[in-house]
């Protein structure tokens, strides 16, 4: 029997959704939600014997006004929002709307400074104290957050990264405070929500996004000052180095997509044992090339070797997000043959 849209509750709705998208979609959707999250919405979405046409297209036009009001609100606030929405849906679904948005969402913090560029950002930042620099970092995009981070002084980066990975939740006052600075520095204004931010997912996000050099000085300033902490970041992510943990098939799938000369200046620097599995999965051919290449190469500048060691990584990153690889990050994870 087909469900009614009316009476249905968050979950429900949800559920409807993710059917509605299909399975490429919402594969997509389920790798950002939590584990609970993602349980009850699989009980839920097993639980739906059938959805109604119409249910449907009311769920997905529902879920289609809502992310257009908070587009609108993060361009230009509440009252923007409902101006724009008036325009395109009529005033009394704008109300609608908006109502919902307001009784089940707020727009986040700093949402002033999200659209600032990264370099002024830092002008107007990087005086601040690390704690502070961390919150901002914690609700700006991963991207905007890297170029930030990687701008700092070297002796600051790893401070903040400890900071966003230590830091759990944090009060609106706190939040008011920090926005305050911003405020008379860009006369901007916005509202506060009460939330969850940093962590180690949020640090993992920033790190993969930053340069090798800032990625290798942080984690190795955070290996001595908090080990236990580098050891979860590192799990949870995948650097250079980190090869030597993937199988022959997942090594010679990555090679496939590497250039020669990128390949060369990346083992420049690599220790014997990456130098010796990324020659174990070459042809005997090919292997000689690549060491004759280094040899010929001469001296190369760090900052080359690390832009093709990163270049590496991203193919790494790129295939394991495709499912062509599987990269076993512990805690679980292991895998069988």
């Amino acid at each position: 029997m087909a469900k009614a849209k009316q009476g249905l509750d968050g979950i429900q709705k949800s559920a409807i959704l993710l059917i509605a998208l299909g399975p490429e979609k919402s594969s997509k959707v389920f790798k950002h939600l939590k584990e609970d999250e993602i349980e009850q919405l699989t009980l839920e979405i097993a639980n739906t014997s059938s959805v109604s046409p119409q249910t449907k297209e009311e769920v997905l036009s529902e879920f289609y006004e809502v992310c257009l009001a908070q587009q609108y609100i993060a361009e230009g606030g509440i009252s923007y929002a409902k101006e724009l929405l008036e325009k395109a849906l009529g005033e009394d679904k704008a109300r609608d709307v908006i109502g919902k948005l307001t009784a089940s969402l707020q727009v986040r913090p700093f949402e002033f400074i999200r659209k600032t560029d990264p370099a002024q950002l830092l002008n107007f930042i990087q005086d601040e104290h690390p704690q502070t620099i961390a919150l901002i970092l914690s609700y700006l995009p991963a991207g905007q957050s890297s170029q930030v981070i990687s701008a700092l002084p070297p002796e600051k980066q790893s401070d903040v990264a400890k900071r966003i990975a230590m830091m759990d939740r944090t009060s609106p006052d706190v939040i008011k405070e920090v926005e305050g600075v911003l405020e008379r520095k860009l006369a901007s204004l916005v509202n506060q929500d009460y939330t969850i931010v940093g962590g180690t997912d949020a640090i993992v996000e920033i790190l993969n996004s930053v340069d090798r050099g800032t990625e290798r000085h942080i984690l190795e300033t955070l290996e001595i000052e908090e080990p236990e902490l580098a050891d979860e970041i590192r799990k949870k992510m995948f650097v250079f180095e980190d090869i030597i943990n993937l199988d022959s098939k997942a090594i010679q799938r990555v090679l496939r997509d590497v250039e020669n000369n990128d390949l060369a200046t990346a083992l420049k620097s690599a220790n014997e044992e990456v130098q010796s599995v990324i020659f174990s999965n070459l042809s005997s051919r090919l292997a000689a090339m690549i060491k004759e290449d280094m040899e010929f190469m001469g001296p190369v500048r760090l900052k080359d070797v690390e832009e093709a060691q990163q270049k590496i990584v991203n193919i790494v990153r790129k295939l394991e997000d495709s499912a062509e690889i599987v990269i076993a990050r512990g805690g679980g994870d292991e895998i069988i043959a």
